[in-house]
């Protein structure tokens, strides 16, 4: 597996994927946002349609778009706060609208394909700098920012009198996020990143008991199942956003199992 560039390419951006979506989902997940991932990973279509229309990186019309949606959706959520879940509706309805009009000028619906479920075999070397990148930048704010988040994901009010810039780590969290899940789409696959975003957190829950241990879980939880993800998807020629989320799901029923057996 490994003599192949292709695989040793995809098993590097994976595992810093596989560390940097659960980083943001365990703060979406506590904030009661994770449906935004939802929407972005979905919007992120638009980006790569227009990317194979005109001729560039769909990557980077995918990130793009994610982060021009998620602005726009805390903005909606600002202006109409008793409306939050109709705003990340419009803008996935939006950003689907326009993903299913662009996919019928793309070229290679192949191409397009791959984009919805993910493909290991597409990733280069430019992917893996840029997911390099990012990796950089979230492990920072990760770390600089840990205990700021967790006041922001408990009560923005509380962690604003407190001191801390929510706005500005708000915005900051918003960009990642974007970027992040525009990053995700070409190996994970749109209809599976919100998959990777909730599910380690989720099992991690079941038996976590502070928010530092759940953070760690989650993190650990989500490079066993992308690593497990890709290695099933090489050798079984499978999608490999659904080995992805197969793991997952299959993780947090040993998980669930194991509570009742520890509870017994």
């Amino acid at each position: 597996m490994l003599e192949f560039a292709f695989m040793r390419k995809a098993l590097l951006a994976g595992l810093l994927l596989s560390i940097m979506i659960p980083m943001i989902g365990v703060v979406m997940v506590n904030r009661k946002t994770s449906m935004i991932g939802d929407a972005l990973s979905h919007t992120a279509l638009a980006g790569v349609g227009m990317g194979l229309i005109l001729g560039f990186d769909p990557l980077i019309g995918s990130a793009i778009i994610c982060v021009i949606a998620a602005f726009l959706i805390e903005l909606i959520r600002k202006r109409f706060p008793q409306y939050g879940d109709m705003a990340t509706a419009v803008i996935m309805s939006t950003g689907l609208g326009i993903a299913a009009i662009l996919s019928d000028f793309a070229p290679g619906g192949n191409s397009f394909e791959s984009y919805l479920f993910g493909s290991i075999s597409s990733v280069t070397n430019m992917d893996v700098i840029n997911i390099s990148l990012v990796f950089v930048a979230i492990l920072c704010a990760s770390i600089a920012g840990y205990s700021g988040l967790l006041a922001i994901s408990i009560d923005p009010n509380l962690a604003r009198l407190s001191g801390v810039k929510v706005k500005a780590m708000n915005a900051v969290f918003t960009f990642l996020s974007a970027i992040t899940i525009a990053l995700a789409v070409k190996i994970v696959g749109a209809l599976m990143v919100t998959s990777l975003i909730v599910l380690p957190v989720a099992t991690s829950l079941i038996v976590a008991r502070s928010y530092k241990s759940a953070y760690l879980l989650t993190i650990g939880l989500g490079i066993v199942y992308m690593m497990v993800g890709i290695i099933l998807s090489f050798y079984l020629d499978i999608k490999p956003g659904g080995a992805i989320v197969v793991n997952a799901v299959l993780g947090m029923l040993v998980f669930v199992l194991y509570r009742k057996v520890r509870k017994a």
